[in-house]
């Protein structure tokens, strides 16, 4: 086995894409694999999954797990595919080792998910040698993934507080399951219309404002009015 199928086996590449090529800079302290396809392959129509045959290709990189302490970087040239049926047109194939747009791999993606959850993101950054911007980039998707699924059908009682970055400054208003014990929502502010804010993510992830039977809060005026003002007149503080 050569060394572009033992990298091939390694990143869990499988035809028709393949590794093309293995570079190693020690000076850089990097290690650069070209990955390519097989002439003559074909790849599915992303918008209806029939096998096409490849128009064009566009080279793109993404930055992988270190390979011991040198960072790794996948370039391969993705093909776009002309679709049999017309309405489909040419389109970009997606690559299974990343997702659309991103200038990492998956299981970089996994390191940084797995990293910020231990860590202040600018640590997370610097210990990979990162931005931090990009990496809060990853962090937005993958939040606004999971929110897009949640379901809060079943929310009956709820937690609001505050809280600031520093004392005095940067407030943010945070709503909470009580029964689940799970963060609901977060957002600027600290007054009633904060709690109007609330009510509008509920209902906009299948929950209602009138199933909520109790809410506990500290006793600010101002969510006490918020509280008045979004949810059912029947509730509950503690």
């Amino acid at each position: 086995m050569n060394t572009e199928s033992l990298f091939a086996v390694a990143l869990g590449i499988t035809p028709p894409w393949e590794v093309e090529g293995v570079s190693f800079s020690k000076e850089n302290k990097r290690l650069d694999l070209k990955i390519g396809f097989r002439r003559g392959a074909t790849f599915a129509c992303p918008v209806c999954g029939t096998a096409a045959p490849v128009h064009d290709t566009s080279e793109k990189s993404w930055r992988h797990l270190n390979f011991f302490q040198f960072e790794t970087y996948l370039t391969a040239r993705v093909p776009r595919v002309k679709c049999p049926n017309p309405d489909h047109g040419v389109k970009l194939v997606p690559v299974p080792w990343a997702r659309a747009g991103s200038g990492f791999t998956l299981l970089f993606e996994a390191l940084v998910m797995a990293l910020v959850r231990e860590m202040p993101v600018k640590t997370a950054a610097a210990l990979l040698g990162e931005h931090d911007t990009r990496i809060w980039r990853v962090i937005d998707h993958y939040i606004q993934s999971a929110r897009a699924q949640a379901d809060h059908a079943e929310v009956r009682r709820i937690g609001m507080d505050e809280t600031s970055a520093r004392r005095g400054q940067d407030y943010i208003s945070l709503f909470y399951d009580m029964d689940q014990r799970q963060l609901l929502f977060g957002t600027e502010g600290r007054d009633h219309e904060t709690v109007k804010a609330f009510t509008e993510d509920l209902k906009a992830h299948n929950g209602a404002p009138e199933n909520i039977t109790d809410a506990c809060l500290d006793m600010s005026k101002a969510f006490i009015k918020g509280v008045n003002e979004a949810l059912l007149q029947r509730r509950n503080y503690f």
